[in-house]
């Protein structure tokens, strides 16, 4: 199931990024910058796109060298503590997630076994661990009735 974002989300995304955002149409922009200014990082967030007579919704982000694009986003997490959003979608028992930081940096985890999310890290390999330490926040939504139009 896809939600849709509501003004009060992005609100919530531009908060922790602290960066304002523009509105073009069903997309909304908003450019990052370095610490330094030196790279910045564009994210946006579709709200519009129909796909087979269905809504998707798609969060992009283009950076140095990278173009990274997360389909069917079905929620996200603004950390103020972590200066950080985390966009995730969950389908078929995983989780792909794209993190996008104040200062523009980005990293994307895909199709991780949600069952490494709420186990042990410290059993797990360091080249899994990872991921699943920072996916794993996803696990502490509550998705019964969840909506983002709440």
């Amino acid at each position: 199931m896809i939600h849709t974002f509501s003004a009060e989300h992005i609100d919530d995304v531009s908060s922790v990024l602290d960066c304002g955002y523009k509105k073009i149409g069903e997309v909304y922009r908003f450019i990052l910058y370095s610490d330094n200014q030196q790279l910045k990082s564009v994210l946006e967030i579709n709200m519009g796109v129909e796909h087979e007579g269905e809504m998707v919704n798609l969060v992009s982000v283009y950076a140095h060298n990278v173009f990274l694009q997360l389909h069917n986003c079905t929620g996200f997490v603004a950390s103020e503590t972590l200066q950080q959003v985390t966009f995730f979608g969950k389908t078929g028992g995983q989780t792909t997630g794209l993190i996008i930081e104040k200062n523009g940096s980005v990293n994307m985890y895909g199709n991780v076994d949600d069952r490494l999310l709420t186990g042990d890290f410290t059993k797990l390999p360091p080249e899994i661990m990872m991921g699943t330490i920072a996916l794993s926040l996803t696990e502490s939504l509550d998705f019964e009735g969840f909506s983002f139009d709440d």
